[in-house]
């Protein structure tokens, strides 16, 4: 594959190297495309210290926001998010009222850039970010002769029936006002119509567009946006085997999260598989006090360890320490976590659903389908009862979980992008 042999005009709304989630994922995106194609990145300009602080100093174009677009974020931000203490439906009403302020963005990419496609200057146009299936792309407008893709799309990914945190619960998945915006948003419908490929993190997303769409069958591929660095890959001298075996929780400590759910499962071990576990808690939430106050009343303050949020390189220790990883969250469009944990040999339990569920194996660990609380949490006790108990199996499994990771390293995704330019351009 010989390097700079076309040219792409990469649209990845915040490519952030500091952040995590969506800014995060395009910023890797970013990096492997780089390598082997000629970039032109349009970005934000509030990320431009930090590609600049990653050597990043030439072919990205910034975009300032509007005065307009400012005062609408703040607006929003500071007189109903900063008022919604619900995570979940703070998090899905702000991705409904951030699309005006997207919106400005994506009309100062295609002012910018609608004359240069034109012109025939590039040979690729590839739109990122955001990755969920709310928003169109105005510069699809302008992509008369020049290939068009989108995504990784995702999102969408609903509650189970039975989760019951808030009496609104049905309101939470929003889907009504997914379902609205492909007919009043503009442009909404020309962007799926007119992308020469759209690339879709989750089989989920992919059916739900289908379904909808009717594509032909080659118009939309499934590609995971999440990767893992090889950092995680690296080998490294495990631990000297302890009494314990290390249980391991990553994530924000919310209610779809459900890490109550996991406190609540080891409650339920026979008291000779307690006394050879230790759990630890990683990350931080608006749960974290009624988590604490729980383990208490369930006197397993002895084998759960809490240790708030602290930086990846860090967290990155406590998955190379430990044996098992436990994630019964049961809404997750991508789920980072579980590829970083898999990376680091560790068995998974989690529940089959959304984005996660495309990593786990059978081999690799556990998936459980979350047909109630009740079975959620008593089938995450069995599963691990099942790997404390059986050593060799864990050692399987974590084998295998390495083995599938590495289909997710970033470098992969990279060349599987290049390949899919390639096609379309052929």
């Amino acid at each position: 594959m010989s390097k700079k042999r076309f040219k792409v005009l990469l649209i990845i709304e915040q490519c952030n190297p500091n952040a995590s989630s969506d800014p995060l994922t395009g910023f890797k995106l970013f990096q492997e495309i780089n390598k082997h194609v000629e970039v032109t990145l349009v970005t934000r300009d509030f990320v431009k210290k930090g590609l600049e602080r990653h050597g990043y100093n030439n072919n990205v174009v910034y975009i300032s926001e509007s005065y307009h677009a400012k005062t609408y974020r703040n607006f929003v931000k500071r007189t109903i998010l900063s008022k919604l203490k619900n995570e979940a439906i703070r998090r899905a009403l702000g991705a409904a009222l951030n699309y005006p302020y997207y919106a400005d963005f994506s009309h100062q990419v295609y002012q910018k850039f609608k004359i240069p496609l034109i012109r025939g200057d590039y040979d690729i146009v590839h739109s990122i970010t955001p990755m969920n299936t709310r928003y169109p792309v105005k510069i699809v407008e302008a992509c008369k002769h020049t290939p068009f893709i989108l995504g990784p799309v995702n999102g969408g990914v609903p509650y189970p029936e039975w989760f019951e945190e808030i009496a609104m619960k049905k309101y939470l998945n929003l889907s009504f006002l997914q379902d609205l915006a492909k007919f009043i948003i503009p442009g909404y419908l020309e962007t799926y119509k007119q992308a020469d490929k759209i690339l879709v993190a989750s089989s989920y997303t992919l059916n739900k567009l289908q379904s909808f769409f009717k594509f032909k069958e080659n118009k939309m591929c499934l590609l995971v946006e999440n990767g893992v660095s090889n950092d995680f890959f690296i080998n490294y001298s495990k631990p000297q085997k302890t009494e314990k075996v290390k249980l391991l929780f990553v994530g924000r400590l919310i209610a779809f999260k459900c890490p109550d759910i996991l406190i609540e499962s080891i409650s339920r071990l026979n008291k000779a598989i307690k006394n050879k576990i230790q759990l630890t808690i990683v990350g931080d939430g608006q749960e974290r006090s009624n988590l604490e106050k729980r383990v208490q009343v369930l006197k397993l303050s002895d084998m759960i360890q809490f240790v708030g949020k602290i930086p990846q390189k860090e967290t990155l220790n406590y998955y190379r320490q430990a044996d098992v990883f436990c994630f019964p969250s049961i809404r997750e469009s991508g789920g980072t976590v579980v590829l970083e944990a898999m990376a680091c040999g560790l068995p998974c339990i989690i529940a089959n659903t959304g984005g996660i569920s495309e990593y786990v194996t059978e081999e690799a660990g556990f998936k459980i389908e979350p047909i109630s609380r009740e079975y959620l949490t008593q089938e995450l006790t069995n599963k691990i009862e099942i790997l404390i108990e059986n050593e060799e199996l864990r050692k399987r499994m974590s084998t295998k979980a390495i083995d599938r990771a590495r289909e997710f390293e970033w470098g992969r995704k990279g060349h599987k992008i290049i390949e899919i330019y390639e096609e379309v351009l052929a």
